[in-house]
């Protein structure tokens, strides 16, 4: 009987120590991505069965509320915000309990913090059960930052047109020079004919500042 009290006892302190076990969700304080990239942010956790858990991961767009985009239910089942369905998947590597999110097709409306979050419902046989002793619990927040890709500098073509010959004098001639197929797209052009006075031409960008 002693001793049987005294196992009780031992597996009741060891219970209470794996239960006060603080949990921890650790991620990565920035990235940066490009439109049309890849990304893929984790969140390392400990202090608790990772496998067990219902996970979330929630986004906050700078001057906006908290907006969840994922629910993890486990590889059978998750729910995705329709804004990053199909280009995003959440995924666990109880290995290394890490908790992911697989980004692609970037777009700059995805620049945001992101948090990883653990629930407060665990999984078991028939279902999710609802855990009172514990709360949801949410990581320190990575911020992503989806910057625009510079264009390289590509030299223009150029081409140039003549007008036919005229046997008058005083026929008005013009000269074509055509530039195609250059960024950014200011351009200097110094234009000479012959032993007339050169002339500058100078076209600005009509570019868009995001193109």
């Amino acid at each position: 009987m002693t001793t049987m009290i005294i196992f009780l006892s031992l597996l009741l302190n060891f219970l209470s120590c794996v239960q006060s076990e603080e949990v921890t969700l650790i991620q990565p304080e920035a990235e940066n991505g490009h439109p049309g990239g890849s990304m893929r942010l984790t969140c390392k956790t400990s202090g608790f069965d990772l496998d067990s858990y219902a996970m979330s991961w929630v986004r906050q767009v700078p001057g906006q509320g908290l907006e969840w985009i994922v629910y993890y239910y486990g590889s059978y089942s998750n729910d995705y915000a329709p804004a990053i369905k199909d280009r995003f998947t959440a995924s666990i590597d109880t290995s290394n309990n890490i908790f992911a999110l697989e980004m692609k097709s970037l777009k700059i409306e995805d620049t945001a913090i992101y948090y990883c979050a653990r629930d407060v419902h665990y999984s078991g046989e028939d279902g999710l059960y609802y855990d009172s002793t514990t709360k949801l619990t949410f990581g320190s927040g990575t911020r992503l930052t989806v910057i625009p890709g510079q264009k390289s500098i590509v030299k223009p073509k150029l081409s140039a047109f003549y007008p036919p010959k005229s046997s008058s004098k005083d026929a008005v001639q013009a000269a074509v020079c055509l530039a195609s197929d250059f960024f950014p797209k200011d351009i200097s052009l110094q234009l000479a004919f012959g032993d007339k006075p050169k002339a500058n031409v100078t076209r600005p960008s009509v570019l868009k500042p995001d193109e």
